[in-house]
């Protein structure tokens, strides 16, 4: 089996501030890290570092170019990602002492994928192949009807949660990966609501599904028909969540491609997210398959 990410590449810019800074305000930042990022290319790291064979498709501009060097580097094959003139997505991301986060967004390369690109991406993978999406490039409902009619198990993240979603062909998705606030608004739930309400909700909202739930510390949920599991996290020091959801799809993904049963599939993926947490960074955070497996 293959595994196609199509998804977001971009650039992140980490100020370190005392705080956030307020119309009009000018402040210093103490530090700049510039990182890759986007939840596609997270996603495709993880799998690859999780042992899968992966493929990322986006686009991206020259100034992005240390991103194929550092999703290589972890194994993903990047021939699909398109190079344009254009400038790589970008996010800016105030980071303060209290380790809260304000980020703008500028969509790039994300914003630029063509028709003609997805078909001729899509074109390569064939019955069998599984092909993982998010909400962070255009396009997505192409995407989606083209892995369909060429019969690929689709994969969904449907992050961040905006109003498009709603607008996507969903009955179409084999297997959903949501967190809390994603999991209660695609089941019309509110914030309150106790999560296993939350995914027998999206169960019976799409019964062809696997509906995978994350919980932050309360590990993750499974629902699927009338099967119903839950994992558990690994107790350890949270320094960056950044890229944990992330992170627990690829390994949820991996060990189900190693014919784990699903408890297991749960345990493993949350073991792989709470190591992750307890390390700076995105893509670099994530444990390599030997650590976790």
């Amino acid at each position: 089996m293959k595994v196609l990410v199509f998804g977001s590449l971009n650039i992140d810019l980490i100020f370190s501030v005392d705080h956030m800074v307020s119309p009009g305000e000018t402040i210093s930042s103490s530090s700049l890290i510039k990182s890759a990022g986007g939840k596609g290319a997270n996603q495709a790291a993880a799998l690859a570092k999780a042992g899968m064979s992966v493929y990322m498709a986006g686009k991206i501009g020259q100034d992005g170019t240390f991103l194929l060097s550092l999703l290589q580097s972890y194994g993903v094959n990047t021939d699909r990602v398109v190079r344009y003139e254009g400038a790589t997505g970008q996010a800016i991301i105030q980071l303060d002492k209290t380790k809260q986060n304000a980020i703008v967004l500028f969509s790039g390369g994300n914003a630029q994928i063509t028709v003609d690109e997805i078909q001729s991406t899509l074109g390569e993978f064939n019955r069998g192949d599984l092909i993982v999406l998010q909400n962070e490039i255009v396009h997505v409902k192409k995407i989606i009807e083209t892995a369909k009619d060429r019969d690929l198990t689709v994969c969904l993240n449907p992050s961040p949660y905006d109003q498009k979603i709603e607008k996507l062909p969903l009955d179409l998705v084999n297997v959903f990966f949501v967190n809390e606030i994603e999991g209660a608004a695609l089941a019309g739930k509110n914030a309150e609501t106790p999560l296993p309400q939350v995914l027998d909700s999206l169960v019976g909202r799409f019964p062809g599904a696997e509906i995978i739930l994350t919980a932050g510390k309360d590990g993750a949920y499974y629902g699927f028909k009338n099967i119903r599991e839950k994992g558990s996290i690994v107790d350890m020091p949270v320094v960056d969540t950044t890229g944990a959801g992330d992170t627990f799809t690829g390994y949820f993904i991996a060990a189900r491609n190693r014919n784990m049963p699903i408890d297991r599939a749960l345990e493993i993926a949350c073991k792989a997210a709470s190591f992750a947490v307890s390390r700076k960074g995105a893509m670099e955070a994530i444990p390599f398959a030997a650590e976790i497996f």
